[in-house]
């Protein structure tokens, strides 16, 4: 089928169809508290996961807390007086014994902390990507062409990552390390000089500031990156997909030099974001040196004036080489937080896009019942409302009949197909959503039933077929998913390339390549065609089915489509007049209009349009 309106990005030839008219407003920037309260409700979904995690983690900050105080204690034990043996072999050995246990204890509740809420993590993950996945299927055709699927499939690639890295970061970085700072500066507080509390609490607070400051500065950078790594990754891809047309035209160096100037734009940005790492790192250092220095100068006078033993010298700087370990990577995590939180909220805008064609409330399944007759009726299309590519289509397909469309490129044909399956809807793209005409299968209009009931209803065998890069028995029976084996061959047969298949070493089981570029066209074509045969549809759309087969193959494939549309709707779009001269009417289009129509006798008989058309073709095979 021919792709139009596909973004102008694959090709420098690409028609441009794509119009800003169509598109929503940007969405204003979404907070960073709006992204977090997004993701909550997936996460209550376990809630007492939740629950136990934060009680385990509050539980080994206590524990941590404890360790310097029984240090402390310890250190204190030590200072006897001579011939005190009874305090030596008891005192110091419960509090050693005490100490392990303090450490083993901060260790085993953290672990349970990350199994417990492990399951949360990783459901919440595969819940997010899940539906985003499910709801990029079910945006409309004109957002997929204008995409790059390169860099959307990076955007969700960095938010599942940017959902483990944010719960990792937050609920088990900055909460533990918050609780923490409150239990240590309560303890200098209440137990020693006022100034003991103050000093940390400057210091925290200085680097803190500067962390967040300098971190905010250089996020710019990490975007930036970001938005190269996205660029380069996707022309990569875009590349790899397009092997043979770089080849076709010798253009390994020129892809070659659009991939590198991303890699030259990223390389810069990261250089960038190096050196302003390097500025926060000496910066935080700095803080963390003056503020020990100051407290460990006042613990010490303490220790000289006797108001302070050395026990307590000793927890106070266990406390700040415990508090300020974790500061140390306070930037790290500030801004992992960031990324994660933009990430995270890229693939939110996903999952939120406003889908173009979507099913109305309440819509039912297509009902079975009926003659399954389809109509266009009185159909105006427009891509883009400077360009109407349908103007007033009415035709009617009846119960078990085959209608041909035929006509000169950009005519419209591929887009009467692209309606009834509804990638689009009748109307003209963005002027507010007037629309024109309608489509009926069964008497039913195609946009008050759901679009999968449609879809169900329908088998298409496009012009441009496109392969999964599995087995040839994968995507034949891609078309009834669950098929028998013997399913899959019988229609293999009937699309006659049960043969050929069988004639390679490894049968149904050869893998077909990316996009299925191992196979030849014609192959491709009638894997298509025998795919579309096993989901065994009432409505078959043929869009130039077999423009890739040889003389004999398309008679004999031309015979086999004849005889599978016996009995069913069949709409048959071609160029090649001689496919279609049995059919019981044919359409001419032109510029999106029906310009003639009847049987091939009818139309030949009134020497139009049609005839011309007839005439050309049979002196071009006659030449």
């Amino acid at each position: 089928m021919r792709q139009h309106g596909e973004a102008a990005s694959t090709g420098p030839c690409a028609p441009t169809t794509a119009n800003t008219t169509t598109q929503p407003a940007p969405a204003k920037p979404r907070s960073d508290w709006a992204t977090l309260k997004r993701l909550l409700p997936f996460l209550l979904q376990y809630r007492w996961r939740v629950a136990f995690a934060l009680l385990f983690m509050v539980g080994a900050k206590v524990a941590n807390v404890s360790v310097p105080i029984l240090l402390k204690h310890l250190v204190d034990a030590m200072s006897i007086k001579p011939g005190d043996t009874a305090a030596v072999l008891v005192v110091p050995v419960g509090l050693l014994i005490a100490y392990g246990l303090l450490r083993l204890s901060t260790s085993l509740l953290t672990e349970l902390r990350e199994l417990i809420f492990a399951k949360a993590t990783q459901g919440a993950a595969r819940t997010i990507a899940l539906q985003t996945f499910r709801h990029l299927h079910s945006l409309s055709l004109r957002f997929h062409l204008e995409r790059q699927t390169g860099g959307m499939t990076r955007d969700i690639e960095r938010g599942v990552r940017g959902i483990e890295s944010l719960i990792s970061y937050s609920i088990f970085s900055i909460l533990p390390t918050l609780i923490e700072m409150t239990l240590v500066l309560s303890i200098l507080a209440v137990k020693f000089d006022v100034w003991f509390a103050w000093i940390t609490l400057i210091a925290l607070v200085l680097y803190i500031t500067f962390t967040v400051t300098v971190t905010e500065w250089r996020t710019q950078f990490r975007k930036l990156a970001n938005e190269h790594d996205s660029a380069a990754h996707s022309r990569a891809i875009d590349s790899l997909l397009n092997y043979e047309t770089v080849k076709y035209f010798n253009n390994e160096d020129f892809e070659a030099q659009r991939y590198d100037k991303s890699l030259e734009s990223l390389r810069r940005m990261r250089l960038k974001a190096q050196t302003s790492l390097t500025i926060l790192n000496t910066g935080q250092q700095l803080i963390i040196a003056v503020g020990l220095v100051a407290m460990l100068w006042r613990a010490t006078q303490g220790v000289v004036n006797g108001t302070m033993t050395l026990g307590d010298l000793v927890m106070i700087n266990a406390f700040m080489i415990q508090l300020y370990i974790p500061l140390n990577f306070l930037g790290v995590l500030y801004r992992e937080i960031k990324q994660s939180l933009t990430d995270l909220d890229k693939m939110f805008v996903l999952m939120e896009r406003d889908r173009e064609v979507a099913d109305r409330p309440g819509a039912k399944p297509l009902s079975p019942q009926g003659d399954w007759a389809v109509r266009f009726d009185d159909v105006t299309f427009a891509y883009d409302p400077a360009r109407i590519i349908l103007h007033n289509v009415s035709f009617e397909i009846p119960a078990g009949k085959t209608v041909a469309v035929v006509g000169p490129s950009g005519s419209g044909k591929s887009t009467l197909a692209r309606l009834l399956y509804r990638f689009y809807d009748v109307g003209v793209a963005g002027s507010g959503g007037i629309e024109s005409g309608r489509i009926t299968i069964a008497g039913e209009d195609i946009r008050e039933v759901t679009q999968a009931s449609v879809r169900q209803a329908i088998g298409i065998v496009p012009q441009d077929t496109v392969l999964f890069n599995d087995t040839v028995e994968y995507n034949i029976a891609y078309g009834k998913p669950g098929a028998s084996r013997e399913e899959v061959e019988e229609a293999a047969k009937a699309a006659h390339i049960h043969d050929f298949i069988e004639s390679t070493p490894k049968g149904y089981q050869t893998m077909v390549g990316e996009r299925g570029l191992k196979l030849s066209g014609g192959e491709k074509q009638r894997v298509a065609i025998a795919r579309t045969l096993l989901k065994n549809p009432l409505i078959l759309i043929f869009d130039e089915a077999t423009s890739a087969l040889d003389s004999a193959n398309e008679r004999a494939i031309q015979a086999e489509i004849k005889s599978v549309a016996q009995n069913k709707t069949t709409l048959v779009i071609a160029h090649r007049l001689s496919t279609v001269a049995d059919a019981h009417q044919i359409l001419v289009m032109d510029a999106g209009r029906i310009v003639e129509r009847g049987t091939h006798a009818e139309l030949l008989a009134r020497g139009g349009r049609y005839a011309d058309m007839w005439r050309l073709q049979q002196q071009s095979e006659q030449v």
